[in-house]
């Protein structure tokens, strides 16, 4: 399957729990550009709220969410402050 959205880096946290998959997504944000979109897959529940609330504390953007089959997909977009 296609990424949804362009220049899209993904994160594969499936198996880790809270707070690992948002530790990940903030090293590996760290690395991107301006702009670039990080793509977290996660099967921590928790993820879907975590991501929320950092998404409106760092002032990155969260594009989207979905779940399917247990898995948490989280687009977080780099925005520079």
């Amino acid at each position: 399957m296609a990424a949804e959205f362009e220049s899209t880096v993904q994160l594969d946290t499936k198996g880790l729990n809270c707070p690992m998959p948002l530790l990940k997504a903030k090293q590996r944000l760290n690395k991107l550009a301006h702009g670039e979109i990080l793509l977290i897959e996660a099967t921590d529940s928790g993820s879907v709220r975590d991501f929320q609330v950092f998404a409106s504390q760092s002032g990155h953007v969260l594009l989207k969410q979905s779940e399917d089959a247990g898995v948490y997909k989280h687009w977080l977009q780099k925005v520079v402050s």
